[in-house]
């Protein structure tokens, strides 16, 4: 896969993550940045924050979150599923329990389907 097709995708994930985010009750902030960038702020825990962004060289995305990094990959039979390369856990199934520990309450993300 070439960078130009890797974005496209990567885009589409972060967007859909963005769509999660808005409808997810959970008390946060977010900021979409520049590159592909997606900066979680919370109030709970002294101010906190998850990063999750786009990795083009390496054709992952990426999360930072107080729980440690995460690296994930497009699933080879789903560029709609994203799964960690350590552990082949899905994406927003990681991001909904980092997000849930961070926030203080339980969080579940519901990604709109594209």
């Amino acid at each position: 896969m070439d960078e130009h097709e890797f974005n496209t995708y990567a885009d589409a994930m972060l967007s859909r993550i963005e769509q999660a985010l808005e409808k997810c009750g959970a008390d946060l902030d977010f900021e979409i940045g520049a590159g592909g960038v997606i900066e979680l702020e919370f109030d709970h825990g002294g101010g906190s924050k998850i990063i999750i962004n786009r990795h083009s060289a390496a054709r992952e995305i990426w999360v930072a979150a107080k729980s440690g990094g995460y690296h994930f990959k497009m699933a080879e039979s789903d560029p709609r599923r994203w799964v960690g390369t350590r552990d082949g856990a899905e994406l927003l199934a990681v991001l909904s329990r980092c997000i849930s520990e961070q926030a203080g309450v339980a969080v579940m993300l519901e990604v709109p389907s594209a």
